[in-house]
């Protein structure tokens, strides 16, 4: 069993369904290869599928298929008791589920591509205590862990 849990945020997940290239293809292909761990919660498959919907509709079958052979864990979401107690962790408040719900899951990685809301600031990684990258560096992260292992 792979020791290495990620969770995608909505916008990586949608960029591994819709590209056929790039970072957050190859996580959602090694989460397919038992290399790693996949972890998503419903407000991700929630947000995916509406942007799915809205951007790219012939694409919806395809983050179906992506959960399901990726054999992603969705999470619950948090409750929004748990929600209000949280809201000093990251300025946009929507975003408090999906960094509540990494946090709850002990991920290794928090991937995203939204680099105004979790990037750009790292304070919010210090607050969550969790690592929060863009799918590139976590992917390079991986490697580097998944070749240690092999040594």
């Amino acid at each position: 069993m792979p020791g290495i849990n990620l969770f995608m945020d909505s916008s990586a997940l949608f960029a591994g369904v819709v590209s056929s290239t790039g970072a957050a293809r190859a996580l959602l292909l090694l989460a397919e290869c038992d290399q790693i761990i996949l972890t998503i919660s419903e407000q991700v498959v929630a947000e995916t599928e509406r942007a799915i919907a809205r951007k790219v509709a012939q694409a919806l079958p395809d983050l179906r298929q992506a959960i399901k052979a990726s054999r992603a864990r969705i999470r619950r979401d948090p409750t929004p008791a748990q929600v209000k107690a949280h809201l000093h962790l990251i300025s946009h408040p929507a975003d408090v589920p999906i960094l509540l719900a990494a946090m709850q899951a002990k991920v290794d990685y928090l991937v995203t591509l939204n680099r105004v809301h979790f990037i750009d600031d790292p304070t919010i990684a210090r607050r969550s205590g969790l690592r929060i990258g863009l799918p590139g560096e976590v992917l390079k992260w991986v490697r580097e862990r998944l070749g240690s292992q092999k040594e």
